[in-house]
């Protein structure tokens, strides 16, 4: 599992995760696209868009390997704004290769792209 030095580990001053310490001895854990509601929270909402803006940060318009990303995190993101960069995709790899789809994140999460996020 390839880890990405030099990104945040979470969301600073909450419990949000972005990065997992060691490769899951049960099994990768899947990434699947999740529903976001309109009623989530603000708390949630914001992790979101500074996980996308230290996505972005680290990456730019890259492919990127998943690595030791949160699946959590990034399921939130995942089918939007974060994409897979390969074909066939393994969901349940951690070499899987993704890659951010700039037009729509930029739509959903203006505020990850003008620095306020940066951590």
């Amino acid at each position: 599992m390839l880890k990405h030095r030099g990104f945040p580990g979470r969301f600073p001053g909450t419990d949000h995760q972005f990065t997992i310490r060691r490769a899951n001895p049960k099994g990768v854990t899947k990434l699947v696209a999740r529903e976001r509601f309109a009623d989530r929270k603000k708390a949630d909402r914001d992790a979101d868009a500074a996980f996308l803006a230290c996505l972005w940060d680290h990456f730019g318009d890259q492919a990127f390997e998943r690595g030791n990303l949160d699946a959590g995190r990034l399921s939130w993101l995942f089918g939007r704004e974060v994409i897979a960069a390969e074909d066939p995709f393994d969901p349940e790899s951690y070499e899987a290769l993704l890659k951010i789809d700039e037009t729509r994140a930029r739509v959903a999460f203006p505020d990850a792209f003008d620095g306020t996020w940066v951590a």
